[in-house]
């Protein structure tokens, strides 16, 4: 089975986790935050703490960043990657 999903950048990455500095560094920052976020022991210990609005509020702000930023296509081939 091939893989689809990666997180190469957090592996590579040895710049600053800090934001406010400068657009780049911004960038780079959120996609560092995001993938240690989203790793699978951190998602394991945080989700059972959150409460039914916590999550509802996560998946909401996410469908509307996706719905806001990124086309049908991109959600399918990028995103869901099923495609």
């Amino acid at each position: 089975m091939k893989k689809k999903d990666t997180h190469q950048f957090i592996q590579e990455y040895r710049g600053l986790a800090a934001f406010g500095m400068d657009r780049t560094t911004d960038e780079e920052t959120i996609m560092f935050y995001l993938q240690k976020f989203s790793e699978d022991t951190f998602m394991k210990a945080l989700l059972p703490r959150l409460s039914d609005r916590e999550l509802e509020d996560i998946y909401n702000w996410i469908n509307t960043y996706l719905k806001n930023h990124i086309s049908e296509d991109e959600y399918h081939s990028l995103f869901l990657k099923d495609r």
